[in-house]
């Protein structure tokens, strides 16, 4: 029975997750809980799930009657449901937070399940270092990259020619470029194929999203950046692929769904059975691959030079773009202010490439300030 601290229960992954423990309760246990604001669903899982510790980011509610669960309250009581307990941590947390959270599971000296992008791209360096130190595995949830991992084996130290990341384009990929001036956030919300956070939902459309797996891949499989390939790929049915030394090509495929990289991660290095349907690739009328419109979509590559700059760029690059959806998903700015808003951040910075936690929480602070500050919030 593996033993699972859950951060972040109720977003789209926590909740998947939680999918997943229903199917396979013989083999897995919530031990603890972490949600944000979300009173009403937080208060049904801890009904269900009867953990020995939860904790609440939003006000402290009436929870007393649950005798056998310790509460914690508070925005950055999260870390209190990394507990000793726990065989695995999943990090499910949206933002910079997250790489708070993986960091303490590290240090605690917890395997982490994956889900948070910004760990990585934020603090990639310090994160990988300190797993290495401290003998801890990083398992990949998101779908391209546990993709990755399985087609290397679940090896991370396999030789490779390259990383191919697919992308499905989001929800604006048919859009022209005059369209996506007037583009709204319920119209970017409408992704064709996943079914996702809002945050993210709008990092597809942007694809900022994946400039950040770009970043991700860069530091979960040791490599250079001239080594990772995003190709648009409609049908989200390859859903990343690796060109070993010889030239061939392994891919990984499954019709789209979260759980099947969420399950692995999970039950790693076991694989259990998914609520997946079988690919009829009878049925399949075609699987097509382009290259990403830069033109239209100018953030994915601004994304990717912020990685290649390296130091705290990264950091200013995500604070700012949290800010970003944010204001966008209240239609306070356009569609296209979030590459101009990310483009002002990034030149406006003055380029401490010391790594250290300090001063990556320092950039983030900057980066969201410089965006509150130019569009009036």
């Amino acid at each position: 029975m593996k033993k699972i601290a859950l951060i972040g229960s109720t977003g789209s992954i926590g909740t998947q997750t939680l999918n997943v423990v229903r199917r396979h309760s013989d083999k897995f246990k919530i031990v603890s809980l972490s949600a944000g604001t979300n009173e009403k669903a937080f208060t049904a899982q801890v009904k269900e799930f009867n953990p020995s510790v939860a904790t609440f980011g939003g006000k402290v509610g009436d929870f007393c009657n649950f005798k056998n669960t310790q509460f914690f309250f508070g925005e950055n009581s999260f870390t209190n449901a990394i507990i000793e307990e726990a065989d695995i941590v999943v990090v499910a947390l949206v933002g910079f937070k997250g790489l708070i959270a993986v960091l303490d599971a590290i240090n605690k000296g917890k395997n982490v399940a994956l889900a948070n992008k910004e760990s990585l791209v934020v603090g990639g360096e310090i994160v990988m270092k300190l797993a290495k130190e401290k003998g801890v595995k990083i398992l990949p949830i998101d779908s391209e990259h546990s993709a990755i991992w399985q087609a290397l084996n679940f090896d991370f130290t396999t030789p490779f020619n390259k990383i191919i990341l697919t992308a499905s384009g989001g929800a604006f990929r048919d859009y022209s470029k005059s369209q996506l001036e007037n583009a709204t956030s319920k119209q970017a919300l409408k992704h064709p194929n996943w079914l996702m956070g809002a945050k993210i939902t709008i990092d597809c459309a942007t694809l900022v999203n994946k400039g950040f797996e770009v970043i991700e891949a860069k530091w979960l499989y040791n490599t250079f950046f001239d080594k990772i390939d995003v190709v648009i790929h409609r049908e989200s049915i390859v859903h990343s692929m690796v060109e070993l030394k010889d030239r061939g090509i392994i891919a990984q495929m499954s019709y789209p769904s979260m759980e099947l990289p969420i399950a692995l991660a999970l039950s790693y290095p076991q694989r259990i059975e998914s609520n997946i349907e079988s690919i009829n690739f009878a049925k399949l009328q075609s699987l097509t691959f382009a290259l990403p419109d830069n033109e239209k979509f100018p953030c994915l590559n601004l994304v990717i030079e912020s990685g290649k700059k390296g130091g705290c760029y990264p950091a200013v690059v995500n604070g700012a773009n949290e800010e970003l959806v944010k204001l966008f998903l209240k239609d306070k700015i356009k569609f296209t202010d979030i590459y101009k808003g990310l483009c002002s951040a990034l030149e406006s910075f003055n380029g401490n490439t010391e790594v250290s936690l300090e001063n990556l929480k320092l950039s983030d602070d900057y980066a969201r300030r410089h965006i509150r500050n130019i569009f009036g919030e």
